[in-house]
C-alpha cells in the first residue's frame, strides 16, 4: 500500500524541479530560437520571417569577431588558472600546517560576496592615482596605471577579478576530493621511493580527474555568463576591451532592443556551450579514473 504512494510522492517531487527547469531554460531557449528565424516587429510593421538572415549577418558582425575573441581568450586563461589555484590551495588547507581553518575561511571568503560587491571592491584595488595598485606602485617608485581605462590591460585585470573570486569554490571540490583520496595508496609510493611531488602526479592528481572534470565544466560555463563585473566595471570598454559574449547579448537585446538578433546571439551562445561542455566530457572522461 505504501508503495504506490511513495512512487507519486517522488513523482511530485522531481515535477517541480523539472517545471522549474523546463520554465526558466528550455522553454527561453526554445523561444530564443524560434525568434531567431524573426526580425524585429515596429509599431506599423509586425514581425515576419526571414529565415537564415539574423545567422548570416553574425558573419557580417565585425564586433562580435571581437567579442568572440575576447570571450575565447578569457576562457583559455581563467579556467586552467582557476584549476591550478584551487588545487593548490586544496593542498595547502589539507596539509597539517597551523591555521588551517582560517586559511579555509580566507580562501572561501571572495565566493561568498556577490559579484556586484566584488566588482566594485576590485573598482577600488584598480582606481588610478588612488587605489590600492597605486598606492602599491608608488612605495616602489612606479607610475600609476590605469587598469581598467588601458585596452592592453583592461581584459587582463577583469581576469584577475574572476579567478580571485571562483577559485575559493572550487577549492571545496578539490578538498573534499582529496579527503577521499586512499592514504595506503600515497604510502605504497612513498615505500617505492616517490617524493611528494611524484606522490602527487602519479598517485593523488590522476585521482583528482573526475573531480576535474566537473570544475572544468563549470569553470566554463562561469567564463561564458560573467556580465556582473563587465558591466560595473568597464561596460565592455575601452574600445570593446573587455567586452565578452555575454555582455554583448544584453547589450544588443536590450540597449539596442534588437531582440531578434540578440535571440541569434543566445542560440550561438547555448550552442557552443553545449559543443564545447561535450569536448570536455569526451576528452577529460577517457583519463578519469573512478573508484
Amino acid at each position: 500500500m505504501n508503495k504506490p504512494l511513495g512512487l507519486w510522492n517522488a513523482l511530485i517531487l522531481l515535477c517541480v524541479p523539472i517545471l522549474v527547469l523546463v520554465a526558466f531554460t528550455h522553454y527561453p531557449l526554445l523561444q530564443s530560437v524560434i525568434g531567431s528565424f524573426w526580425n524585429n516587429a515596429t509599431a506599423i510593421r509586425p514581425s515576419r520571417f526571414v529565415g537564415l538572415d539574423n545567422y548570416q549577418e553574425l558573419l557580417n558582425d565585425d564586433r562580435l569577431a571581437r567579442v568572440l575573441w575576447n570571450s575565447a581568450l578569457y576562457a583559455l586563461v581563467t579556467i586552467p588558472v582557476t584549476i591550478a589555484l584551487s588545487i593548490s590551495m586544496a593542498l595547502l588547507v589539507n596539509s597539517k600546517l597551523p591555521g588551517r581553518a582560517f586559511m579555509r575561511l580566507s580562501f572561501f571568503l571572495p565566493t561568498m560576496l556577490p559579484m556586484i560587491a566584488v566588482a566594485n571592491l576590485w573598482l577600488f584595488v584598480y582606481a588610478p592615482g588612488i587605489g590600492l595598485m597605486a598606492q602599491i606602485f608608488s612605495i616602489f617608485g612606479l607610475p600609476s596605471v590605469n587598469f581598467l581605462g588601458d585596452a592592453d590591460t583592461a581584459l587582463g585585470a577583469m581576469m584577475v577579478v574572476a579567478i580571485w573570486k571562483e577559485a575559493g569554490l572550487f577549492m571545496i571540490f578539490y578538498l573534499a576530493a582529496l579527503q577521499s583520496v586512499p592514504a595506503n595508496l600515497k604510502e605504497a609510493a612513498r615505500l617505492e621511493g616517490a617524493g611528494p611531488i611524484r606522490v602527487f602526479f602519479d598517485v593523488v592528481l590522476p585521482l583528482l580527474t573526475p573531480t576535474t572534470v566537473f570544475v572544468a565544466v563549470n569553470a566554463l560555463l562561469n567564463a561564458f555568463r560573467m556580465i556582473d563585473h563587465v558591466v560595473v566595471m568597464t561596460e565592455g570598454g575601452p574600445n570593446n576591451a573587455t567586452a565578452l559574449l555575454l555582455y554583448y547579448i544584453y547589450q544588443v537585446t536590450f540597449g539596442f532592443r534588437d531582440f531578434a538578433y540578440g535571440a541569434t546571439l543566445t542560440v550561438l551562445l547555448a550552442g557552443g556551450l553545449g559543443i564545447l561542455a561535450v569536448i570536455q566530457f569526451k576528452i577529460l572522461d577517457r583519463r578519469a579514473h573512478y573508484q
